[in-house]
């Protein structure tokens, strides 16, 4: 059997979960947290490793206590391994968590964030109401946390790690999210369809403006053009007036304008579409809605020849969840980190079969 791992304290494990999975990781905050941590440092001091038919469940981690986490001694973890799960058993200490962690444990700790990942594999032969242990960690994954390996060599051994066991899709993601992380070092420049550049400040704000400008608008568009583009410290930092006046829209800096006014040009009647950037707050409202409709009703467009789209980071982010309950129905959220899809939040007008269709 391979043998037990070498004893490492939760708080290391803490340190290098955010290194193993980087901003973009899907349901990241289930994987970092310190429930993440205290659930691995768990298997870790029973030895639940693939290879060594050691498994644990929840109770292993909300039984544990400081005092118990402690001992390091090979013989006190395997006897723990064992005891966690008689009915009267209660190791001496302060416990790390009450019985009713049991759930979310469980659904989010285990099954929505460290078993998709591929981190932590669990027995298959299993009925899926059985309270009988079933989690262990990936062999490769629970060597990261070897605390005699040095820290460059841990963050090529993440690294690789990564390149091997995330999906293709939760890789780039993580590409995406990492590369504007790292651009905010300096000016972000935007280059407009047309040729034009504008330097925007650094921040969150400006790689998502980026990125609608660069990537949503030829994704999703047949022939873009940006009318308007503003930030927080620059109310107006694009206004393209002669197409504006073109269309017969007339832009005024105000208080409910979006962050971002694009027009699709390819259509036999312009598609304009506003767009409201978020890394905080700020999204596309049914009031903020309502009083566009007012400016684009003003200038004769229908209301058909309008669409909203709420600009964030990530579906990981603390705005997108922030703001997800008052985004406007008939509009649509768009990420940065999966440019190549959309969330629509349709009203119930239409039956599923025709929305699908």
């Amino acid at each position: 059997m391979i043998p037990i791992p070498p004893y490492v304290t939760r708080e290391l494990i803490h340190e290098r979960l955010p290194v193993i999975f980087p901003e973009g990781t899907p349901n990241r905050n289930y994987c970092i947290r310190e429930m993440a941590a205290s659930t691995i440092f768990t298997m870790l001091y029973v030895g639940a490793v693939q290879g060594r038919d050691v498994y644990i469940g929840p109770v292993h981690v909300y039984r544990m206590t400081s005092e118990q986490a402690a001992q390091a001694d090979e013989d006190d973890r395997i006897a723990y391994s064992l005891n966690a799960v008689k009915k009267r058993f209660q190791p001496k200490g302060s416990r790390w968590y009450a019985d009713n962690t049991r759930e979310p444990i469980r659904d989010e700790t285990l099954r929505e964030g460290l078993v998709p990942t591929g981190a932590i594999i669990t027995l298959s032969n299993l009925p899926t109401t059985s309270s009988k242990p079933r989690y262990a960690l990936q062999k490769e994954f629970s060597d990261l946390f070897n605390p005699d390996v040095a820290e460059s060599d841990f963050f090529a051994a993440a690294k690789q790690w990564q390149e091997r066991n995330l999906s293709a899709s939760a890789r780039t993601r993580i590409s995406l999210a990492g590369r504007s992380s790292r651009a905010s070092t300096g000016r972000v420049l935007v280059t407009f369809p047309n040729g034009e550049a504008r330097n925007l400040s650094a921040g969150p704000s400006s790689d998502i403006s980026k990125a609608v400008v660069e990537v949503f608008a030829p994704a999703f568009l047949l022939e873009p053009s940006v009318l308007w583009l503003s930030t927080s410290d620059a109310k107006v930092t694009y206004l393209d007036d002669a197409i504006a006046s073109t269309i017969g829209l007339n832009i005024k800096a105000d208080k409910d304008l979006p962050d971002i006014i694009l027009v699709d040009l390819g259509k036999r009647e312009p598609l304009i579409i506003f767009v409201e950037v978020v890394a905080t707050d700020g999204a596309v409202t049914d009031r903020r809605q309502a009083a566009i409709f007012e400016l684009t009703d003003a200038a004769g467009f229908k209301r058909d020849q309008i669409t909203f789209v709420t600009a964030y980071h990530d579906r990981q982010s603390a705005g997108f969840k922030k703001t997800m309950s008052a985004i406007a129905w008939d509009s649509f959220a768009w990420f940065l980190s999966e440019p190549d899809k959309l969330i629509h939040f349709k009203d119930g007008a239409s039956k599923i079969a025709e929305i699908l269709g």
